[in-house]
């Protein structure tokens, strides 16, 4: 009795190894067969984006200006085994919006996410003496980029699985930005007002929109003070209540997780990563 009661255990053990292993299998294969494309992803919080979404399985499409940065990460995204592809263009200019997110919707028939990552400063200037055409810079860099691509992707992520789009937004979408960045403030607050814009235009056709808000992230949006003022960079770890600035590994994991299946019932939300830097101490 002893000896059956082990065998029918140890039959037990077996089968349950078995449906862990295919269960584990299923999980990591989950994301097989889908394309993210991921704007300004050749550096920063795009490109660690653009590598978490490859380890999860995505065709990755990379994005940005620099050719020659283009062709390094995307050397290092295949060198991984990382199925990826890189299409230099400008995402403010409308043209080169359309023809490009045209050709990879058309090449692999469908886009699985977007990532509206491309962003960016642009300079600081106060109000009072703004130009018109720095005024329009900033709010194409962010906005208009963000319009741009979401729009021309809808009709390849209709053909999507849990099709969606990932926003970049910023603290200075909620404070108004520090110093001469108030434009810049204006420009993410518009992205987060586009975001769940977009989630109520394209909620009947299951297409999910929500958006990241970054705070201050180790990266080389502040390469400027980090070199000239590294101790005023250091400083502001105090301001924040887990006491550390944040990395691009810390955007790029609630990213992927928005991009995937777990997060189907999330649409129209704005997460905040920045330590609770948000409320302040």
């Amino acid at each position: 009795m002893i000896k059956r009661n082990t065998d029918i255990l140890v039959c037990a053990l077996r089968m349950y190894r078995q449906e862990c292993l295919c269960y584990e299998k299923k999980i990591t294969m989950s994301s097989n067969g889908k394309v993210a494309l991921i704007t300004g992803s050749t550096g920063g919080i795009g490109f660690e984006c653009a590598k978490k979404l490859g380890q999860d399985g995505f065709t990755i499409i990379l994005n940005g200006l620099d050719n020659d940065a283009g062709a390094e990460r995307l050397k290092e995204l295949t060198d991984a085994g990382i199925t990826a592809e890189y299409h230099g263009f400008d995402v403010t200019n409308e043209d080169l919006v359309n023809e490009n997110v045209r050709k990879i919707g058309e090449k692999y028939g469908k886009i699985d996410v977007v990532v509206n990552n491309a962003g960016g400063l642009g300079g600081r200037s106060r109000f009072e003496v703004m130009t018109t055409e720095f005024y329009r810079k900033v709010m194409a860099l962010n906005l208009d980029s963000t319009f741009f691509v979401s729009r021309a992707a809808i009709p390849f992520l209709k053909k999507g699985d849990n099709p969606n789009i990932i926003n970049f937004t910023s603290n200075a979408g909620w404070n108004a930005g520090g110093p001469g960045a108030g434009i810049y403030g204006t420009s993410k607050a518009g992205v987060h007002a586009i975001t769940r814009a977009l989630a109520k235009d394209l909620a009947p056709d299951g297409i999910r929109v929500n958006a990241v808000s970054p705070g201050t992230i180790d990266t080389d949006f502040h390469k400027q003070i980090k070199s000239t003022k590294p101790e005023v960079f250091a400083s502001w770890a105090n301001n924040i209540m887990l006491g550390r600035l944040g990395q691009p590994e810390d955007v790029a994991g609630v990213v992927a997780f928005l991009a995937s299946d777990a997060a189907s019932f999330i649409t129209a939300e704005t997460i905040q990563i920045g330590g609770g830097q948000a409320l302040g101490i």
